[in-house]
C-alpha cells in the first residue's frame, strides 16, 4: 500500500522516507542468506521433480539421490552460514535471558568468538577433503559427473560462515547496535 505523497508550500511533491541504504557488509551478509535461500530451493525441486517422475512416470532420473546428498550438503554449509550471522537459530540459554544487558553482550562475544574458532578449524580441515576428492576423480554412478565441485560449493559456504561470524564478531565487540538479532523474551 503506497502512502499519498503530499506537496509542501513551494510546491514539491514528497513522498514516503526513502528506506536506509545498506553498507557494504549488510549487503554481502544478503547475498549469502539469498545463496542459501537458493539452494533451499534447488533441494526442493531436485526432490519434487525425483518424486512426479517416479510416481507418475515410473522413470528415475540418472544420479537424482546423489545429487540430492550433494545438495543437501551445500545447503547444510551455506544454512551454517546464513543462520550464524543473525543469530536466529534455535537457542536454550537460561543463563543468557536472565542476565543483564551488558552481560548478555558479554556471553554473546564469548559465545561467538567460540563458533568462530569451531566453524575455522572445520573450514580448514574440509579444505583437505575438496583436495583429496578432486585428486582421487570421484564420479557419480550413473553419469560420471564429478564430486568434488559440490564439496568445492559446500567448503565455500563453509567460508562464508567464517566471514559472517567475524563480520559478527566485530559488530558485537565495536558497533553492537549494527547486531540485528531476533528480541528474545528474558525468562520470567
Amino acid at each position: 500500500m503506497a502512502a499519498n505523497p503530499e506537496v509542501t508550500r513551494d510546491g514539491a511533491i514528497t513522498g514516503p522516507p526513502e528506506p536506509a541504504r545498506k553498507n557494504f557488509m549488510d549487503r554481502f551478509i544478503d547475498s549469502i542468506e539469498w545463496v542459501a535461500a537458493f539452494f533451499v530451493g534447488v533441494v526442493a525441486l531436485n526432490t519434487f521433480v525425483a518424486v512426479v517422475m517416479r510416481k507418475f512416470f515410473a522413470v528415475t532420473i540418472p544420479d537424482y539421490y546423489n545429487f540430492g546428498q550433494f545438495l543437501l550438503g551445500i545447503l547444510i554449509f551455506w544454512g551454517i552460514a546464513a543462520t550464524s550471522y543473525r543469530g536466529t537459530h534455535i537457542t536454550v540459554d537460561l543463563v543468557w535471558a536472565n542476565a543483564t544487558p551488558r552481560h548478555q553482550r558479554w556471553i554473546d562475544i564469548f559465545a561467538t568468538l567460540v563458533l568462530l574458532f569451531v566453524v575455522t578449524v572445520q573450514t580448514y580441515t574440509l579444505v583437505d577433503k575438496v583436495i583429496d576428492t578432486r585428486n582421487s576423480h570421484i564420479v557419480t554412478m550413473d553419469l560420471g559427473v564429478p564430486v568434488w565441485p559440490f564439496f568445492l560449493v559446500s567448503w565455500i559456504g563453509d567460508v562464508s560462515a567464517v566471514l559472517l561470524i567475524a563480520i559478527r564478531t566485530y559488530r558485537l565487540i565495536f558497533h553492537p547496535e549494527d547486531i540485528h538479532d531476533a528480541k528474545i523474551k528474558t525468562a520470567e
